[in-house]
């Protein structure tokens, strides 16, 4: 059974910085692409941040290209969301997902795998 536990949200002023992580189970993180996204109030999920599971390439949102960096560690099975300069358009629960097949896992149904969210709130 595959579980994806997210953590590391909080409440964060403009400006400033949080880590989020993604410990998974079931799934190994460096043979499946792991991706972020995250899902505003009354909006969609949109695609945040993606590590390939080949090579480790990543692909960014242009929303968030220079401030956040997506990482793995395989030691740990863990994916981590670096997220510097937050904005207050930022706020949102941040999922971690597993990719399905060998999809890019740039849309939600790239992904079989979820995790439960984690909020971030950031304050102007």
């Amino acid at each position: 059974q595959v579980q994806l536990v997210e953590s590391g949200g909080g409440l964060v002023q403009a400006g400033g910085s949080l880590r989020l992580s993604c410990a998974a189970s079931g799934l190994t993180v460096s043979s499946k692409t792991m991706a972020w996204f995250r899902q505003a109030p009354g909006k969609e999920r949109v695609f945040v941040a993606r590590i390939r599971w080949s090579g480790g390439a990543t692909l960014y949102a242009d929303s968030v290209k220079g401030r956040f960096t997506i990482s793995r560690d395989n030691v740990k099975n863990t994916v981590y969301l670096d997220m510097n300069s937050l904005k207050p358009e930022d706020t949102a629960v941040y999922y971690c997902a597993g990719a399905r097949d060998q999809r890019a896992a740039v849309k939600r149904d790239d992904c079989e795998y979820w995790g439960q969210g984690t909020q971030v709130t950031v304050s102007s």
